[in-house]
């Protein structure tokens, strides 16, 4: 694919080379046309430059992009620039719809569509991102996955919550347990303690006896 980008770029962007460069030196042949365009726009932005230098501006935009796009810098960029001149050059150069001989007519419309066509080629161009994700993409997958890293982490606080409930449960059961045990074996030590206690008695008690 990027051979392809490499050889179709220069090819997509060279009519808009020859033509914005001829289109900035000779500004006068063109500027006819694009009355019909410049004209009602003037009325309604002020500041609008003359006929002359907006066909001239808009040659020059195509040049400069036309160029950038041949050499794959900025490629999207310029082929956005490209595609924006594009509009007022199709309309004011084939209305093909206020001629009135049928040939003329059908030859306008023909330049219309080739026009209209090219568009289209550099709204793709604009829109490649020569394999890597587009920003819409990235965000998509980023909000996929920041909802499958919380429904993780949700799961896993759930199990590791229920975890450590049963072994809080399990230590204090063997702590009650060890409690019982313990007085259990304090219960069995009484009998021997009492059964000491009456030895001692009775080995006093012999030796009483003996010593008298």
């Amino acid at each position: 694919m990027s051979v392809l980008r490499d050889a179709a770029r220069p090819m997509l962007a060279s009519i808009f080379i020859i033509q914005g460069f001829d289109t900035m030196l000779h500004p006068e042949r063109v500027a006819p046309r694009a009355e019909p365009v410049v004209a009602p726009l003037a009325e309604l932005v002020p500041g609008v430059p003359t006929t002359e230098d907006a066909v001239r501006l808009n040659g020059a935009v195509q040049f400069t992009a036309g160029s950038l796009l041949a050499l794959g810098i900025f490629p999207r960029l310029s082929a956005a620039a490209i595609a924006v001149t594009l509009v007022p050059t199709t309309a004011a150069g084939h209305r093909f719809w206020e001629v009135e001989d049928e040939k003329e007519r059908a030859q306008q419309r023909i330049h219309f569509l080739k026009n209209l066509a090219i568009f289209g080629g550099l709204l793709i161009a604009a829109g490649d991102t020569a394999g890597r994700p587009s920003l819409a993409w990235r965000r998509r997958y980023a909000v996929r996955s920041a909802r499958r890293n919380a429904a993780i982490a949700t799961w896993a606080a759930k199990k590791y919550g229920r975890a450590g409930a049963k072994a809080a449960r399990a230590r204090a059961k063997a702590s009650r347990a060890g409690g019982r045990a313990s007085r259990a074996g304090g219960r069995a030590s009484r009998p021997g303690a009492r059964a000491s206690r009456a030895t001692n008695r009775a080995a006093r008690v012999s030796s009483r006896r003996q010593a008298r």
